[in-house]
């Protein structure tokens, strides 16, 4: 009996990471989506507060707000800066208040928060994002409610890996995920930051700014200044 337990749970494990391997990005994937670039997508930003949001705000100005319908700013709780610049963005570029919402999540770990209390701190913002992302398009419905995003766009910081993860679930249970586009800090010209070291192989496109960066041959484009 208990050979036969283990043997279950090894085999469980072995499915599982198989799983998990087959929902990465790759190169069929990327080529899938540039295919469909023409088409209107609906967007999920998160706005990092301080610089990140200031990046993220420069990012979205050059976007064209019709083919980008509805967009969804996600803040981390406490951020109200963050929040009035997001609705300063659409007061200028849109007239349409009804195709933007804010959200608020949990930080996944605040400033100068130590390591041992961070692990509830990120369970709750995983929970939250799971909420967002998994379980509410599956139980909301309606004719002016679908998916969650076509497409979510990070630059960091460290709830960016919260939301990819709660992305991930939806891929390996087969359910519709976001695309993820990772755009690095100006402010990283020669190496990455921590969220771009964590993301880089779970995004489906990973951009930097400064080409040095790529000098190890992995994944990533640079496109050079974007911000």
């Amino acid at each position: 009996m208990f050979h036969t337990l283990i043997l279950a749970l090894c085999l469980f494990t072995v499915l599982t990471l198989w799983r998990f391997y087959c929902t990465l990005p790759n190169a069929k994937t990327r080529a899938a989506g540039k295919s469909l670039s023409t088409e209107t997508k609906s967007l999920a930003i998160f706005l990092g507060s301080g610089g990140h949001t200031s990046e993220a705000i420069a990012l979205l100005s050059a976007l064209d707000f019709n083919k980008y319908t509805p967009r969804t700013y996600l803040l981390s709780e406490g951020d109200h800066l963050s929040a009035e610049k997001a609705k300063e963005l659409e007061a200028e570029k849109s007239s349409h208040t009804e195709q933007f919402a804010i959200i608020t999540v949990p930080r996944a770990r605040k400033v100068h928060q130590s390591l041992l209390s961070t692990p509830p701190t990120a369970c709750r913002s995983l929970v939250t994002c799971i909420s967002l992302i998994t379980i509410k398009p599956i139980f909301v419905r309606s004719s002016s409610k679908g998916p969650f995003a076509d497409v979510l766009l990070l630059n960091g910081p460290g709830t960016c890996l919260i939301l990819c993860l709660a992305v991930y679930l939806n891929k390996f249970l087969g359910l519709h995920a976001p695309r993820i586009i990772y755009v690095e800090s100006f402010a990283r010209v020669k190496s990455l930051s921590l969220s771009g070291k964590l993301l880089r192989s779970l995004v489906d496109r990973f951009i930097v700014q400064w080409p040095d960066i790529l000098a190890d041959g992995r994944k990533g484009e640079c496109r050079g200044w974007l911000v």
